[in-house]
């Protein structure tokens, strides 16, 4: 009877061993794979910032420049990502990664780059989508070259009535057999534009973090005062 009571403690510390060397193992593989992944995703976040602010017009660290825009501070319907490029310190172009939920099969998700000086479209780029194969997802870069015509668009050009879809009366082509994708981008666009119209200066004055809207402002009233007292004493 102890004999076969100390091979029941033999085979159980044999298992129990085994079963954490699995464990291990099992964690191990997991950190190493969402670790690879997380590296992926950081290169390919990168590479699609770069089709907007290309690495020769920024010197800082435009992956990690970012700072989060709350919704319930905002117009936004989620916290909006912002990727702030500079060059010797100076604002270059704010990346907004924008998300709309009025696309024909929900969510889309965008990266709108704003010039600092002008505000002005640098560019834009759908990053994920559900749209319908062939008729919504014409505004992949790899389609077509629909969003290309955001390039240098602002708010003014053309005027507020036309940042629409032609269809609605403005500038902006639909594509045949699908109003709803394009109608929604054009939205989002012209609603982040008057965004960054109002508060890109601070956006360039606030470190990585979550922003509200009040803080945002204050900063840009701060740089607004900053630039009449240098215009007065000129």
């Amino acid at each position: 009877m102890k004999k076969h009571y100390e091979a029941m403690k033999k085979a159980g510390a044999s298992l129990a061993f085994f079963a954490f060397i699995s464990v291990v193992l099992v964690a191990t593989t997991n950190s190493l794979t969402k670790h690879k992944i997380e590296e992926n995703q950081a290169k390919m976040l990168l590479k699609a910032l770069n089709q907007i602010a290309p690495e020769s017009s920024y010197d800082n660290d435009l992956a990690n420049s970012k700072i989060i825009i709350e919704p319930t501070e905002s117009s936004f319907s989620h916290a909006t990502p912002v990727y702030l490029a500079t060059m010797q310190g100076k604002p270059v172009t704010a990346i907004f990664e924008v998300t709309t939920l009025k696309g024909y099969s929900g969510a889309i998700t965008l990266l709108l780059g704003i010039n600092a000086d002008d505000k002005s479209v640098k560019g834009l780029r759908v990053v994920k989508h559900h749209e319908t194969p062939g008729l919504g997802d014409k505004m992949e870069i790899r389609k077509t070259d629909w969003v290309l015509g955001f390039n240098g668009k602002s708010i003014g050009n053309p005027d507020m009535e036309h940042w629409q879809v032609k269809k609605d009366g403005g500038d902006f082509d639909q594509f045949t057999g699908a109003t709803i994708t394009p109608r929604a981008i054009v939205n989002a666009a012209r609603s982040t534009l008057l965004y960054a119209q109002e508060n890109m200066d601070g956006l360039f004055m606030l470190k990585p973090e979550k922003l509200t809207k009040q803080q945002i402002k204050q900063k840009s009233k701060e740089k607004l005062k900053t630039n009449n007292k240098l215009k007065e004493s000129e």
